[in-house]
């Protein structure tokens, strides 16, 4: 994504998270095929492990994300022996993922159930769930994982699951304005201080650019409480609004969204942001909608002839190169 629409840093750890539940939600979507009892099929290797550490920087967030890597090329047993060093939920989740199989499940059961607000522990005894055979059971991991802490990267990441023809995470607001200058080379620490500090001021573009930095850190709640504001503090301001309708997208009813960015067509006719928009959101019901990447691709080329030298219309060109060849239905 161009530079004006991340926050440099904050957007990498973003995509981590994003790649987390990917194998998960393609084993989802092959054992959905089936039907009827089974008996329990484990399933090969080891669950995969999406650590919530957010920016944080300090020796043990250090050690944690050496210990994921570890994890991800499959050296569990030099991954497990950094986890075994911590007691947080990160660490000893780890230390029983790596251990897998063993007794993991069963410790994911325990920790699970003597911390049953976790959105962490939950999502991760899904998976442990899934892994171990036990699809049904997993899905109900997830949907407690999804509602006990709805504004964590955790329940973000049980709603992709649960949710399998969308897309990973959600829609994030594409601001059309540049992010202020010297902020990419603050630590991620630093940036989100940064940007929550200017974002205490009655500066609606300070507040959108906060809540885009929260929105990629999964903490979607949050995140539309800024973009609320900033629409409140700046109702002639399309850029507001169309980051406050963003903000409501949620894949069981993404109706909400459309009904709220819809009429900014109205209100903002010539404004490309509004466009644009409509447009990622259109491509998000890509699986789910018949005839949803044609109208994205229209509403694309409407942002890129409304100010075309702006920001969000360069965007739509992007996308709109990007979807070159894509087969509509």
């Amino acid at each position: 994504m161009s530079p004006r629409a991340r926050v440099i840093l904050i957007a990498a750890i973003a995509a981590v998270l994003a790649a987390g539940g990917a194998v998960a939600l393609a084993v989802v979507t092959a054992k959905d095929k089936g039907g009827g009892a089974q008996k329990p099929q484990p399933l090969a290797g080891a669950p995969p492990l999406v650590l919530d550490l957010g920016v944080r920087d300090d020796p043990e967030a250090r050690a944690l994300r050496r210990a994921e890597r570890l994890y991800t090329k499959k050296k569990f047993a030099a991954a497990g022996r950094i986890f075994g060093r911590y007691h947080s939920e990160q660490g000893r989740v780890g230390a029983a993922f790596s251990a897998w199989p063993d007794d993991s499940l069963a410790r994911l059961e325990r920790m699970a159930s003597a911390r049953p607000k976790s959105s962490f522990l939950q999502l991760h005894l899904g998976y442990a769930r899934l892994w171990a055979g036990f699809g049904d059971s997993a899905r109900a991991a997830w949907q407690a994982a999804a509602a006990a802490q709805p504004d964590s990267p955790a329940a973000q990441r049980a709603d992709d699951v649960l949710h399998p023809r969308f897309p990973a995470g959600q829609p994030f607001f594409v601001p059309g304005f540049a992010t202020p200058p010297g902020l990419a080379l603050l630590s991620p620490p630093r940036q989100l201080a940064a940007l929550a500090r200017a974002a205490r001021r009655p500066d609606a573009h300070a507040k959108l650019l906060y809540g885009l930095a929260l929105q990629r850190l999964g903490h979607r709640l949050s995140a539309l409480r800024e973009f609320m504001a900033a629409a409140r503090l700046a109702p002639r301001d399309p850029e507001a609004q169309v980051a406050a309708a963003v903000g409501h997208f949620e894949k069981g009813r993404p109706a909400e969204a459309f009904s709220r960015l819809g009429p900014l067509t109205r209100r903002f006719p010539h404004a490309a942001t509004v466009r644009l928009h409509l447009g990622l959101l259109l491509l998000w019901l890509a699986r789910v909608q018949p005839g949803a990447v044609t109208e994205a691709k229209r509403q694309l080329r409407l942002a890129a002839a409304e100010e075309p030298r702006s920001l969000s219309a360069r965007e739509a060109k992007r996308l709109l190169g990007g979807l070159e060849g894509v087969r509509t239905r």
